[in-house]
């Protein structure tokens, strides 16, 4: 038994608990997403409420352009998600995993600072 080998045993039941390629390559991605200050900010505003283009544009000074564009990152990966209110689309976060990697990314922020 070559080296390699019996590292793989000796960690087997580590490998075996790690998320395959695809989720770990869908997880970097998520985390690539979230660290960009402009998706981060469209994503705390709609913690707090649904809101359209425009909306977020004037929130974050931005113009229309700029949010949408951001928006189809984040629709991308499934963060956020569009529904159509007449003429307007009104964008919330894609369901509660969301709000929770915001309040989890937020909580540790606050405490890594207070240190």
């Amino acid at each position: 038994m070559n080296e390699t080998e019996k590292n793989h045993d000796k960690y087997a039941f580590i490998i075996e608990k790690m998320p395959d390629e695809d989720t770990v390559y869908s997880l970097a991605e998520l985390f690539k997403a979230l660290g960009d200050p402009t998706r981060a900010k469209i994503l705390s505003a709609l913690r707090i409420r649904d809101l359209c283009v425009g909306e977020i544009a004037e929130i974050l000074g931005m113009t229309a352009s700029a949010v949408s564009h951001q928006l189809r990152v984040l629709r991308g990966i499934k963060l956020v998600k569009g529904v159509k209110d007449g003429k307007e689309v009104k964008y919330s976060l894609d369901d509660e995993h969301v709000t929770i990697i915001m309040e989890c990314g937020l909580t540790h922020v606050k405490h890594a600072v207070s240190k």
